[in-house]
């Protein structure tokens, strides 16, 4: 048995592939057995005056960043744009229709780059929306903005909608990086579209940042961080890069030779983190950072916090409904993810058919155990009594294997009580710890990205 307070950083823990967890189960286990039949008589079960979050997803950038893994395509037309749009209107009318009784108390516009749109569009997309549902006037609605995109029309639109929270991409400010992703984005301009935005009055501003990115260094990566500090953002995402250029064939133009290895990331993640926190901040989770007052963080205090697609979130929203081409929406029977290309998804919205490619169905089993993995990755623990409480026999089953893992290795988990935890020196690798309770991943052919 190893000691809770040994080192737990090796390399090959460091590189060892795992899922993110941002669902369970996750993605490479959805089948075709969801389809859009299955997908519509889910969402005609949402109970009246039930509570809910929208995910709007653009596929489109007029830049293609060399880092990114998302489902989006490069466009300098806005051609293309429109079409798209004309049918996500008919999808947000179909899916509308069968939950008028649901009230929307978040959505979030993610890409790609919801920015490509223009502000006529964007208000146009507004309008639909809230026609399609009973959207709540003080619903939060987020915007994940590119800075090359913005302009003073943008500015107004964004803030003609309601926007809440801005979400920026910076990924990394030193020149030599951004050039390896082709993401060149200088602070000044970053500056520029956060005062844009909060003098239209956007009460709250998050970065995305990145470690493990080509030519980044211990030095560089803190340099980024202070000048993003600068900024005074109300929340930080830390993400690792992902390199996964077998998914992502644009990854391929970043030249492998200049990425750090797994140790000089896990030197990266925890120096630009302990800056984080010295500056006020509070540890949310594997990779966020938030103000003491802000409510992701009064949330993580509270045991209240949660995960998705999106990363980490305070809502509580249980059914989050996507869509456009490739999103996911988690409803309390399953997941069901749209056609990933968009001229299939076009094809099937402007026919008046669901979107819906594929999915998977919970199983009492699954729900447990994401249960569990849900607690690990926000709460670094769960209480044993409560998946028993929840969950009866399949409970007591993840609590059998806990024990066994907290045997096995006290720096990866350990009973503390009713809990099992995570240790300090455990929490950089809580996906390793997460998969421990996959039953899918010893039999998944699917490739993921290094722990940290």
């Amino acid at each position: 048995m190893q000691r809770a307070g040994e080192p737990w950083n090796g390399t090959g823990r460091l590189s060892e592939a795992v899922p993110r967890y941002t669902s369970y189960p996750t993605a490479p286990h959805f089948h075709s057995g969801i389809d859009g039949a299955v997908f519509s008589g889910w969402l005609r079960e949402i109970g009246a005056g039930e509570e809910i979050s929208l995910y709007v997803h653009i596929p489109f950038c007029d830049r293609l960043c060399w880092f990114c893994a998302c489902h989006t395509k490069m466009t300098r037309r806005y051609e293309p744009v429109a079409a798209f749009l004309q049918a996500l209107h008919r999808e947000i009318a179909m899916v509308g229709g069968l939950v008028e009784q649901a009230r929307v108390r978040a959505i979030h516009f993610g890409g790609g780059s919801p920015t490509i749109l223009r502000p006529e569009d964007i208000v146009a997309l507004d309008a639909a929306l809230r026609r399609g549902f009973d959207v709540r006037s003080d619903a939060e609605i987020s915007v994940e903005l590119d800075p090359s995109d913005m302009d003073e029309g943008r500015f107004d639109a964004f803030a003609a909608i309601g926007m809440t929270r801005a979400s920026l991409g910076v990924q990394d400010f030193a020149p030599k990086v951004q050039k390896a992703i082709n993401r060149e984005q200088s602070f000044a301009q970053t500056k520029a579209v956060a005062d844009g935005m909060r003098a239209r009055g956007v009460a709250s501003l998050n970065l995305d940042l990145l470690y493990g990115l080509p030519h980044q260094t211990e030095k560089s990566l803190e340099e980024t961080i202070r000048q993003a500090l600068l900024l005074a953002p109300d929340r930080i995402a830390l993400f690792g890069y992902a390199h996964v250029p077998w998914f992502k064939k644009n990854q391929t133009m970043i030249d492998e030779t200049w990425l750090p290895g797994p140790e000089a990331r896990f030197a990266q993640q925890q120096r630009a983190a302990r800056i984080v926190a010295a500056a006020g901040y509070q540890p949310i989770g594997l990779d966020h950072f938030a103000r003491l007052g802000d409510s992701m963080a009064i949330a993580a205090r509270e045991g209240r916090l949660h995960r998705n697609f999106q990363g980490y979130t305070d809502d509580p929203c249980r059914t989050l409904i996507g869509l456009g081409p490739s999103s996911i929406s988690r409803l309390e029977q399953g997941y069901a993810q749209n056609v990933t290309a968009t001229p299939a998804y076009e094809r099937l919205a402007n026919a008046g058919k669901f979107a819906t490619a594929r999915g998977i169905a919970f199983s009492g089993e699954d729900r447990a155990r994401a249960w569990v993995i849900e607690r690990l990755m926000c709460d670094f623990a769960f209480s044993s009594e409560e998946v028993v409480r929840r969950f009866g026999v399949t409970g007591r089953i993840v609590v059998e294997e806990a024990e066994a893992v907290a045997e096995e290795d006290a720096r990866m988990l350990v009973r503390q009580g009713e809990f099992f935890v995570v240790p300090q020196q455990g929490r950089p690798l809580v996906r390793s710890v997460a998969a421990r309770f996959d039953q899918y991943l010893a039999k998944s052919t699917a490739r993921h990205s290094a722990a940290v």
